[in-house]
Formats: C-alpha cells, sequence, structure tokens
C-alpha cells in the first residue's frame, strides 16, 4: 500500500504574522513553500522560504520546481506600506501573473486574501452588508484602488477557470499580537484620534480565528466570494476605552480639515485615505461563510481588548 502524497502548498506574504499563523497549522500535514514581496523570512528548515518580486521570470521557477498543489496568496501590500505605484505592481500585477501561473501548472485550489475597505464607507451603506453589494471602496480613494482591483481580478479567475477552485475571502478587521495593520497599532496606542461626532460600528476578529478561518476555507473546495466576520460589532470610540486608548477629538467639518490634519502628523495608525471608516459603519455580513465551513469565532472581544490594554505601544 502506498503512502499517500502530502500536498504542497504555496503561501504568499510569509512575513506577516497571519500567514505565519497558518504555516505553524498546515506544516505537519503539508508540504509548504512560503514567498514574501517584502522580506525573507526563516520558518524552519522543513519551509524553503523566498523573497521574490512575483512579477520576475524566477518566481515561475517555483512553481516547475514543486509543483504545487495549491495557493494561499495572503501577500496582498496594505495601503500604509509602499509607493502607491509598487503597491500597485505588487496586488494587481503580481497576483495576476500568480494566478496565471496557477492555471498553467494546474493548480486545483487558490485561496486569496481581500478586505472589507472594498465595499467603501458611505453614509448609505445597509446595516449588514452580503457578499453580493457592490464595491465602492475605489470611488473613495484612489489608495484603496488596488485592494478593488486585486478583487476584481481574482473574480474573472474565479469565474473564467473553475478548475482553479478559488475562494476569495472579505475579512473585518483582523487584529491581536503580531498584527502591524493600522486599526491594530491604533488599538495598542496610547492615544488615538477619533472625528468629532462620529464613532462607527466596527467589527474585530482574531488573528487566531482569521488563520482557523482559512485553514477551513482552503481544506473545503467551495468557490466563491465569502465575508469572514463575527456576529457582534462595538462602536469605534467604546473599542478604544475598552483598550484603555485616551482619545484625541480631531474636528470633522468641513471635510477638508480632519483630512489636512492628518496628513500634517502622519500618523500610519490612521491614514487620512481611510477617514470615511472613522466615519461610516461598514459591518459585514459573515453568516454564509459560517455556515459553509462551520466556523465559528473562539476569541471574543473582550478577550482582544484586554490584549490591547496590557499591551500597549507608543503611536
Amino acid at each position: 500500500m502506498t503512502e499517500q502524497r502530502r500536498p504542497n502548498i504555496l503561501i504568499t506574504g510569509a512575513a506577516g504574522a497571519l500567514a505565519q499563523q497558518v504555516i505553524n497549522r498546515l506544516r505537519e500535514t503539508c508540504d509548504l513553500v512560503a514567498v514574501d514581496f517584502r522580506e525573507q523570512v526563516y520558518l524552519g528548515d522543513d519551509i524553503p522560504s523566498y523573497c521574490i518580486d512575483f512579477n520576475k521570470r524566477v518566481f515561475e521557477d517555483l512553481f516547475r520546481r514543486y509543483k504545487f498543489d495549491g495557493v494561499i496568496h495572503l501577500g496582498r501590500i496594505n495601503s500604509s506600506q509602499l509607493t502607491r505605484m509598487r503597491r500597485y505592481n505588487a496586488n494587481v500585477l503580481g497576483t495576476q501573473k500568480l494566478l496565471d501561473l496557477s492555471h498553467k501548472y494546474g493548480i486545483r485550489r487558490v485561496l486569496v486574501l481581500s478586505t472589507y475597505h472594498v465595499y467603501g464607507a458611505i453614509a448609505y451603506n445597509p446595516a449588514l452588508i452580503d457578499e453580493e453589494a457592490p464595491l465602492k471602496g475605489a470611488n473613495l480613494s484612489m489608495d484603496l484602488l488596488d485592494s478593488v482591483e486585486l478583487e476584481n481580478l481574482a473574480n474573472i479567475y474565479l469565474w473564467r477557470y473553475p478548475e482553479l477552485n478559488i475562494t476569495i475571502l472579505r475579512p473585518c478587521n483582523i487584529v491581536g499580537p503580531g498584527v502591524r495593520n493600522s486599526i491594530s497599532t491604533l488599538l495598542g496606542s496610547h492615544r488615538a484620534p477619533v472625528l468629532a461626532g462620529f464613532s462607527p460600528m466596527m467589527q474585530f476578529i482574531h488573528i487566531d480565528d482569521m488563520a482557523d478561518a482559512i485553514v477551513l476555507a482552503y481544506g473545503k473546495s467551495t468557490r466563491g466570494i465569502f465575508n469572514v466576520a463575527p456576529e457582534d460589532w462595538v462602536a469605534y470610540q467604546r473599542a478604544l476605552e475598552l483598550c484603555g486608548c485616551k482619545k484625541i477629538t480631531i474636528p470633522s467639518i468641513p471635510p477638508v480639515v480632519p483630512r489636512m490634519i492628518l496628513r500634517a502628523i502622519k500618523l500610519r495608525s490612521f491614514p487620512s485615505y481611510l477617514m470615511q471608516f472613522f466615519k461610516y459603519p461598514v459591518v459585514i455580513d459573515g453568516r454564509a461563510f459560517a455556515r459553509e465551513f462551520n466556523f465559528r469565532p473562539k476569541r471574543p472581544l473582550k478577550e482582544i481588548f484586554r490584549y490591547y490594554r496590557e499591551n500597549k505601544n507608543p503611536v
């Protein structure tokens, strides 16, 4: 009786805390190869790790060498990183190259991590935004354009090449130990800005729960787009209080004033292009994902906020 071959999986974004959590969950049962656009990271002698620009020819050599069965694409560059053009090259052109190679080399499973930011924050958003809602993020800011285009690209490949079995995940705010995105930096700071008169509802998912969600989704070949979020939410200013942050109120009118202030102080944790998300709620409906993959987050909001209350860093 022959021993069953372990699946070969390519994981992008290996320098990020979320990718490393996913790697830790899969390393016992899968042969993994880790790549990152920004830096090479050591993940142990059993996991080859590369720093590679997806648009370079050497990236294709990995597909020839390792004969991947699947791809978990977590390598989306956040809007606070790199210049707009370099970010576009990495997020959109790099993802297109990744999906082209996946099709060329017969990959049978692809998971792409997107973001809830693609929905955009506007005053008339519905109370719960489902996966059918239009993507308005690009209309608000050029800095979110690459996030929307990345998802549109994945969507095209989802329908053009059904054999790739593409799943696209749109999570809410991912937070917790090691997470370096804007909202995590805010919650972990001693002082955090708020816009006068605004405290939108927000959702938070612990990095451990998000890693569990990715592993669950990858393990079941269900094509489609899914929001990933818990069924509870909290007002932004209340979240800051529970995290022990002192609030700094910024005038919210006229709209040019807060934008000028934010650009002047250059807070990485409160970039001006995300200002609308601190004014209007973007509450996503994660029930379809929970039903399809039998997913239930294990870490409640109080555990998330306790972590930030006990681990403060300067802004």
